[in-house]
């Protein structure tokens, strides 16, 4: 049998975040009552003339500045005939030939999603382009309803060139372009409310080969998971279907997340199904090189130099470094935490392990995280003084996540300062070694574990307040 590898292109869209759509003054707003944010321009009605929206513009060319594509000094829109009953136009304004933004490309590098190592490789992009979103389709047992409140919303464009094999590939591929997008505050990137979807091509060759098998596009999907999980399917079953002597047919096909698998939906169109042609109502988009100049002055940060940033800077691991920076709100956090924070590294550490699972449990994200940066700093400081050891800092944490409490009024009003005099410790280790004959006599005979054992039975007495080191050495000491 010849073995096979897999071609993966994605097509995602991303909804820019701006006040207005992208043709007329709506309201760019998710979760209005439905039909109530449109008007006869999103609407398409006879006789209206759409005017772009410059901030979505800026939008689109920021994207394409940090996924280093070759910005266009002109660029058109064109109407795609699209009849369908979410698009009330029967067209959709997009970009066909002239779009903002071609080329560029996607660093990867790290572990997929499967924890399988990646290749450092760039994926390439063959074009960003602005179009304008369709409505939402709502289907009931009997009818379907339509709400026209997202038609008209800015939606980029982002199309890959066929440069990834695997799903881990094409998951490390969306993640680093959610983090550009969410860093560039160019969209929230939501998926669960439709600000970012993603379309995937795939098809199958022998390895070795440069030519292209028959592509099968997978829509509906509406996770990072979900379009893993529904490539390593359809690679499967294309590879299946081959090896049995069927012929795979160019085709759209769905995913149904539950039972993982994929489905036909109908055979795929080609561009010249769409019937584009320039848009007459709009001009052309003209930018000259000091408006790309002055573009690029407003880039932000992207995580990769924040990476790096943060283990020069805060002796932060890369792992660490890694994980700050896989949410924007998360590093923007940390940040704020470093500004009155003696100790970086033990920052990181509270905000890597303690934090998220307090989160996950509260429904909550870093964005509107209850524990206010300059909080956790105190904390740690308090931890780095010596004031508190770190058995104690848990019960304070808890309580600033549930109350609010700065960690200086907590330790204060329950009284856990830690113990530090050597003189009131040791009562502690001499009681503890009285205790415990027979763990004394292990330590004795050779058993050096012992001594955590006792460490905590000295930690009990004092109801943990004593300091670590300070009971590990006079415990030492004694038994010595």
């Amino acid at each position: 049998m010849p073995s096979y590898e897999a071609v993966i292109g994605l097509e995602v869209h991303v909804q820019a975040r701006t006040e207005s759509k992208m043709f007329c003054s709506c309201p760019n707003k998710y979760g209005a009552e439905p039909n109530t944010l449109v008007c006869p321009v999103c609407m398409g009605y006879p006789g209206v003339l759409p005017k772009p929206n410059m901030e979505a513009i800026r939008k689109i060319v920021t994207t394409g500045l940090l996924c280093n594509c070759e910005i266009q000094k002109k660029s058109k829109f064109d109407r795609k005939s699209y009849f369908y009953p979410d698009s009330p136009k029967n067209y959709q304004l997009t970009q066909y030939d002239m779009p903002f933004c071609l080329g560029g490309y996607v660093h990867i590098s790290g572990k997929g999603f499967s924890g399988a190592e990646l290749p450092d490789m760039d994926i390439h992009l063959t074009r960003i382009h602005m179009e304008e979103d369709v409505g939402k389709l709502t289907h009931f047992g009997t009818h379907s309803g339509v709400d026209y409140n997202r038609a008209g919303v800015p939606l980029m464009e982002i199309v890959s060139e066929p440069d990834m094999h695997t799903p881990d590939e094409a998951y490390a591929y969306l993640t680093a372009l959610k983090q550009i997008i969410q860093y560039a505050d160019i969209s929230d990137c939501d998926m669960e409310k439709g600000q970012m979807r993603a379309d995937v091509n795939v098809s199958i060759r022998e390895k070795g080969s440069t030519s292209f098998g028959a592509k099968v596009e997978l829509k509906n999907l509406n996770s990072f998971r979900a379009v893993h999980r529904s490539l390593a399917y359809e690679i499967k079953r294309q590879i299946l279907a081959v090896e049995n002597g069927e012929k795979i047919e160019q085709e759209t096909r769905g995913w149904n997340d539950d039972l993982g698998e994929s489905y036909v939906m109908r055979g795929k169109e080609n561009a010249h199904d769409y019937r584009y042609f320039p848009e007459p109502d709009m001009l052309p988009v003209i930018f000259t090189d000091e408006d790309i100049e002055n573009f690029k002055k407003g880039l932000p940060e992207l995580p990769s130099a924040k990476r790096e940033r943060f283990v020069r800077d805060f002796n932060v691991t890369e792992y660490d470094a890694q994980v700050l920076t896989q949410e924007k709100a998360c590093a923007d956090y940390f940040e704020e935490v470093t500004k009155s924070c003696a100790d970086p590294k033990i920052a990181a550490n509270w905000i890597i392990v303690e934090l998220p699972g307090k989160l996950a449990e509260a429904g909550k994200d870093f964005a509107d995280c209850p524990v206010k940066a300059a909080d956790l700093a105190e904390l740690v400081n308090l931890i780095h003084k010596g004031t508190i050891n770190g058995k104690i800092a848990k019960t304070v944490f808890a309580e600033m996540f549930e109350s609010g409490k700065t960690p200086a009024k907590i330790v204060e009003e329950k009284g856990l300062v830690q113990v530090s005099d050597e003189s009131a410790i040791l009562a502690f280790v001499e009681q503890a070694i009285a205790n415990n004959p027979t763990q004394v006599q292990q330590y004795k005979e050779g058993n050096p574990k012992v001594l955590q054992f006792l460490i905590g039975q000295v930690m009990k007495l004092s109801k943990g307040k004593a300091n670590p080191q300070s009971v590990a050495k006079l415990l030492a000491e004694k038994l010595s």
